[in-house]
Parts: C-alpha cells; structure tokens; sequence
C-alpha cells in the first residue's frame, strides 16, 4: 500500500554545521512548504517546475526563522516517485528544530528509519535489492564496499538476477501451459533448450553464492588476530600498523590484559586488528581472563598473525616456537597463519638466514623501526581474493541475498534432478515455482511488511 501522508526529516547528520537539510516527501510536500515560504521573488513554489532552486526565507506567522535554499522535485522525478522538497538552511540546531516543528505542525509527521528509501521502493523508483545498497553505500567506509555498494545501487546485480527470473518465467509459463494439454501427452517447452536454461542458471547461482566469501569480509572488515608470547611486541606492531599510539608498549610483560582492536584499510579492503593478551603460563587472575579471550578471538579471526621475538628462534628456542606454531596450525587448520619473527633490527645476516632456513615462511620484520610492515600488509591482502573486485563483478555482501540464493539453486537442482528423471510437469512446475519465488525475494516482487519492516529498520532516519 502506497502511503498518502507527508513525511519530514533531518536528511543531514544531527548537530551543528555549516548547512543541514531538511527533506519533506509526499503528496502535500509543496503546498506544505508553499505555507510557510517565501520566495525572495515572489514566486508561487506550487507552480514552478521541478527540479528547480529558489531562495527566500521559512516564516512561522510574522517570524522569519531562516533564509533558505528549496529545492523542487514533483511526482515520478523525485527520489521516493512523489512531491519531495529539500529545505537547505542554516545548520544551528535550534533552527533545524524549529522548521521541523513548524512543518509538523502545518501537517508533516516525523519519517520513520529508511521511510524515504521505503517510498521510492513502493513507487518503484528502486527494487529492494537496490534499495538495500542505499544503506550499504551510506555504511560504506573504504573503496571495495563502496564500489560493489554502486554497483549494487545501479542494478547490476538485480538486473543479472531479473534475467534470470524472466527465462526460468518463460519456461515455467510452458510447462504450465503442457498441464492443461495434459491428455493430449504434448510438450511445448523445449527440453534441450530447457536443460542449457537451468545449467546456465545453475553456473550464475554457484558464482553468486561463492562471492559471497568475498563480499562479506569486504563489507565488513577482516579480523585479524596478533598473538604471541608476552613481551614480543604485539601492540608495537599494532601501532606500526596503525601508524598511531593505539596501544600501550611497556617493557613490562603481561602489559596488554584485554583485547586492542582497531581497523585499517589497505588497498580499499578493510582490515579489523585485534592485540591481544600474550600467551604464556600465569597465576595473575586478570592475565588469565585476557589470555582467555586471546583464543576466543583466534576463533572468531578469519587470519592469525603469530609473532615472536627473533631472538628467540635462535639456539635451544627453536624447537619451542616451532611447537607453538603446530599447536595453532593443528587448532586452526582452516585459517591463514602468518608467522612474523620481530625485532629483525637486532639479527646478523647470518642468524637471519639461519632463522629463514629453519622457518622457510617466516617474515622477519621490525616493529618499532617500521620495517617490513609494508611487506606483511601485501601478505594479508593475498588472503583475500580481489580478482572479482577488479574485473567489476557482482559480488554478493547481503545474507538475507546469500539465503535466498542458496535455496534458488536448491530449488533448480531438483528441477535439473526432474528432467533427467522424466518427471512429470506438474511436479516440477511446483520447484520452478519456489525458485521464482526465491529469485522475487532477492528483488522485492515477492515481499511481505515483515520483510520490509526488517529491512528499512536498518537504515538511518531521514533516509
């Protein structure tokens, strides 16, 4: 149901500024702002055309609130498809405050989370699909989930699914129409051409579903786990990393007692670092809680990077590091392992290549002297596989999309499993059914208000 009222809210961040914005949405949104405007010109707003500015000033009665920027937008040309004004003002608090309340008075209600984004979806300006990216791309804080957030945003991937949809359609429209010709024993899908169909259908939707690997560590940063024994300089390398004063760095062992994390972007794909407690025998309570939550967050890390103090590799050392390197490859055998030997400053050209040859995939790196960092960055980027960023692909980040997808392709293998079987038409009409209904899902042709409820709850208000 399309909604009739008129909705007003702070488009702009909330607090002072240099200017904020105020959007107005609906079918009153014009005459609303025509009763409290006054143009510089004289002009009528309800009779401009859209897409135009005008200057004048918000009155409240014989009191004039600001001079102000309207901009115009009249029916389908608007972002929600309906009558939308931006007031553009000063951006005191107080003033915004005081034209809201004015507006909400001469008839406007206060747009709940995502309603304008909401609109433009029900008017049909947007599918849900790419209405989803409206929020991704506001949430978008580096150049990988900004880019596949565009791309989202254009079409790309509702348009690739929708053409999908629209051939599965096609031939689930014959295979309906053989059952009412089912005495007749005719058949009016093509059943080669179908079998290509669903193999085709079936390559995108595994595509699909495995970029989703890729798409939700770019949305949402990769953890990273810096373990080690105390004392090896964990929190200098989050610094270095950084290129801040993030954690405390003491010379005293046992320093960091709690998990540090903060996140970095490298070559566009977010990073989440996470210093945490060293890992060593303790009778201190408080060390212990720490060194606990080391290997909770091991767990929940997609890489670990396990330091050590180069020093330590050399002499009767050795066999112990590489113990401690096993025991993490043996409790984490699915996670990279990046082993990092610091302090390399301190090594002779022969004990460095003495460490190389016992631990041919060590990286030797300084710290405190900011040397190889760069090199061990390059490394955590080989861990994420961007060749699909590059070569502009859709790429999945949404779970509620991968859901959805991976029953599409559920659905499609029992109907590839029925044409092989020579199943009757009838019962794999019933699978082409929900695999169309899986693909409406992804793009909002098959929706319900609990879904967009969900949905648009997620999105900032004014959005």
């Amino acid at each position: 149901m399309i909604p009739q009222d008129t909705i007003v809210a702070l488009a702009t961040p909330s607090g002072a500024g240099a200017i904020a914005v105020i959007r107005i949405s609906g079918k009153e949104a014009i005459s609303i702002a025509a009763s409290v405007f006054q143009s510089v010109s004289g002009k009528d707003i309800t009779r401009q055309r859209t897409h135009t500015l005008h200057l004048g000033h918000i009155v409240d009665g014989e009191k004039v609130l600001d001079q102000v920027l309207l901009s115009l937008f009249k029916g389908t040309n608007s972002y929600t498809g309906e009558n939308t004004v931006e007031v553009s003002c000063h951006g005191s608090t107080y003033i915004q405050q005081q034209i809201i309340q004015l507006l909400l008075r001469k008839g406007c209600r206060m747009a709940n989370a995502g309603e304008f984004t909401l609109r433009a979806f029900l008017n049909g300006k947007l599918d849900l699909s790419q209405a989803e990216a409206v929020a991704d791309l506001i949430a978008s804080d580096n150049e990988a989930s900004h880019q596949i957030a565009m791309q989202q945003m254009r079409g790309g991937f509702s348009n690739e699914i929708a053409k999908l949809r629209e051939e599965l359609l096609n031939f689930a429209s014959l295979i309906e129409l053989e059952l009412d010709f089912a005495e007749e024993d005719v058949e009016f899908a093509d059943r080669t051409q179908f079998h290509e169909l669903l193999n085709r259908i079936e390559f995108v939707l595994k595509r699909l579903i495995d970029s989703f690997a890729v798409g939700n560590v770019i949305k949402n940063g990769i953890p990273v786990a810096i373990v080690g024994e105390p004392n090896v300089g964990k929190s200098t390398l989050l610094n270095a990393l950084l290129n801040e004063e993030r954690a405390i760095v003491s010379d005293i062992a046992g320093t960091t007692r709690d998990t540090i994390e903060d996140e970095l972007v490298i070559n566009g794909i977010g990073f989440r670092f996470i210093d945490t407690a060293g890992i060593r025998e303790t009778v201190d309570y408080v060390e212990s809680i720490g060194i606990k939550k080391t290997f909770e967050k091991m767990e929940q890390a997609q890489v670990v990077v396990y330091l050590v103090d180069s020093s330590a590799i050399l002499g009767e050392n050795l066999n112990s590091v590489q113990v401690e390197i096993e025991k993490i490859r043996n409790q984490f055998p699915l996670k990279p392992l990046v082993i990092i030997g610091n302090k390399a400053d301190k090594l002779t050209a022969a004990q460095t290549a003495q460490i190389q040859s016992e631990i041919p995939d060590i990286l030797l790196i300084s710290a405190k002297e900011n040397i190889s960092v760069e090199e061990l960055k390059d490394k955590l980027l080989s861990f994420v596989n961007t060749g699909a960023l590059r070569n502009n692909e859709t790429i999945v980040t949404n779970t509620r999309h991968y859901d959805s997808l991976l029953k599409a392709l559920e659905e499609i293998q029992k109907v590839q499993w029925g044409l092989q079987s020579n199943l009757s038409s009838d019962l794999m009409a019933i699978d082409i059914r929900q695999a169309l209904y899986y693909f409406g899902e992804i793009t909002g042709q098959v929706t319900n208000d609990e879904l967009l409820g969900n949905i648009f709850a997620n999105f900032c208000i004014g959005k």
